[in-house]
């Protein structure tokens, strides 16, 4: 398999997958298609829809076609995309068994021309012991051994499934042992659940153990993820491939999906949508529409919302905004915000894969935004790569109101003011939400181009000031003084520092009683 690396941003990529000479482009979403009950047939989902890859379970053809001589696969579905066959483990999952084992599963998604294949694994499922959940582990990792010579040298890639669900201490174990695999993909199984249920964290949770366990240079795959309001934070956590036949199934319980969420159709009024369905047709029109008829234009709608979602978060990914998209996504369900938040639990992965300067400025709207890779990457090079200035006066200064800030005509009038004192001076500003950002930093991305919503917010200050205080105990310098422009910032600084420092309260940095104050106070001691 090659696998090539085209862009990334967080843990999110756009990459390439190279299988049988064809190539597709991730992230990327995979409807599930039943040759049996075709709601959208394969042909239009590539042709119209843009979807270059499908799921279909290789169980299910192997029940009813197996007696078909020289089955094609492709042939089969009328498709010659790239093709995944499912082993049968969600049957698994609902019924408790298949009748069929890994090895005839196995050889024949090799037979029927598989482009990407999984070998039989056990779902962990839901609600069930952490014996049962340990069964499941470690019979899908004996599986997955079992399978390994049955998958040597053949053409079609294969999964390794990562099973273990809410146990995240099974999730790592699974993630590791099937690592050290000769797998091509891996794949987390049994999230289906959990997304239902709209247990979001939990999901992130889960999502984040297997990613960071797992070999980082392989594909993997989110099994079951189909609604596009999780799509932007899945591919933010590094998943590369997801499937779902919820476009379908929604439609069939004549619910319409939309990236803040889902409505019941008998519910709405307007059609807030411009694919070419609800462009061709008002409610009026589809509820006077046969239901079966009804069913298939909801399905064709959800098909449409779902990959135009893909290309926004490609698009994304490119210009270095996906923490944005997650954030603007997350605020579409009050259970999508507390993912966010146990999201930012793994800020310091997120910054360490995503890359340096994408030639976008930061936008900071709340403390949500304080996970973003810019921030803890600042705040990060700043205490690990500063050098101590040999001066003896730390200045901090609140924020002027030009950037960038070391070029505002209130600091040159300050430092003019001060001349005499420049060669002691270490000129630092109170900046939000980086903490404190050294004079000559001023002008270095990103703390000259970013945008923020004030009032600030409570943790937004507080987080801020925790940066400063940090930078303080580390970088000391014979005085410190705060010059206090009454701003709610420099007021939480001072009250948390309890009087260590003196600080001076001004009107206007470049104010000439401030700086005779200042200069009187430098002369005090």
């Amino acid at each position: 398999m090659a696998f090539e690396l085209r862009d990334r941003d967080l843990l999110g990529r756009i990459g390439r997958i190279t299988v049988k000479g064809k190539t597709l482009e991730t992230p990327a979403f995979m409807p599930v298609v039943n040759p049996l009950i075709e709601t959208i047939p394969a042909r239009r989902l590539k042709n119209e829809f843009g979807c270059n890859i499908i799921i279909t379970n290789s169980y299910i053809i192997h029940n009813s076609f197996r007696d078909t001589p020289e089955l094609e696969l492709h042939k089969l579905l009328d498709y010659d995309g790239v093709v995944m066959t499912d082993s049968g483990a969600y049957q698994i999952l609902v019924y408790g068994e298949v009748e069929v084992t890994q090895n005839e599963i196995i050889e024949w998604q090799k037979q029927i021309g598989s482009d990407i294949s999984v070998i039989l694994d056990i779902p962990t499922g839901w609600d069930v012991t952490r014996k049962r959940v340990e069964f499941t582990v470690d019979e899908t990792l004996r599986r997955a051994e079992e399978a390994l010579p049955l998958i040597a040298n053949t053409s079609n890639l294969w999964v390794g499934p990562i099973q273990g669900g809410k146990h995240l201490d099974l999730v790592a174990k699974s993630a590791k042992r099937i690592g050290e695999m000769p797998f091509d993909i891996h794949a987390l199984g049994s999230p289906t659940e959990v997304m239902e249920r709209y247990m979001y964290p939990v999901l992130v949770d889960m999502a984040m153990t297997a990613k960071l366990n797992a070999p980082i240079e392989r594909p993997i795959h989110l099994f079951g993820a189909g609604h596009p309001n999780i799509l932007a934070m899945s591919v933010a956590m590094g998943y590369d491939l997801f499937d779902s036949a919820a476009y379908a199934i929604f439609a069939k319980d004549e619910r319409y999906l939309t990236t803040r969420g889902t409505y019941i159709f008998k519910d709405m009024h307007y059609l807030p949508c411009s694919c070419p369905v609800c462009r061709k047709h008002t409610v009026e029109d589809l509820r006077e529409i046969p239901k079966g008829e009804r069913d298939r234009l909801l399905a064709e709608h959800n098909m449409y919302v779902t990959m135009a979602e893909i290309e926004t978060i490609k698009q994304a990914i490119f210009e270095g905004s996906l923490w944005d998209l997650v954030e603007t996504r997350a605020k579409g369900h009050p259970q999508m915000m507390s993912a966010l938040k146990t999201l930012t639990k793994y800020s310091r992965y997120l910054e360490e894969y995503s890359p340096s300067f994408k030639g976008k400025g930061v936008f900071f709207y709340d403390y949500n935004s304080l996970a973003k890779p810019d921030i803890i990457r600042y705040q990060r090079r700043l205490m690990d790569n500063y050098q101590k200035p040999k001066k003896d006066i730390l200045l901090l200064i609140s924020e002027p109101q030009s950037k960038p800030f070391n070029k505002s005509p209130e600091f040159k009038k300050l430092k003019d003011n001060m001349k005499k004192y420049s060669d002691r001076i270490h000129y630092c500003f109170i900046v939000a939400p980086y903490g404190l950002v050294p004079e000559f930093l001023a002008e270095t991305y990103p703390t000259s181009q970013y945008q923020i919503a004030k009032p600030l917010d409570h943790e937004t200050i507080q987080y801020t000031v925790g940066n400063i205080i940090e930078y303080l105990e580390k970088y000391t310098l014979k005085h410190t003084i705060i010059l206090n422009s009454g701003s709610e910032l420099d007021l939480a600084l001072i009250e948390r520092l309890g009087g260590r420092y003196p600080a001076l309260q001004v009107k206007d940095l470049g104010d000439l009683e401030s700086s005779e104050c200042l200069q009187k106070l430098l002369r005090t001691g």
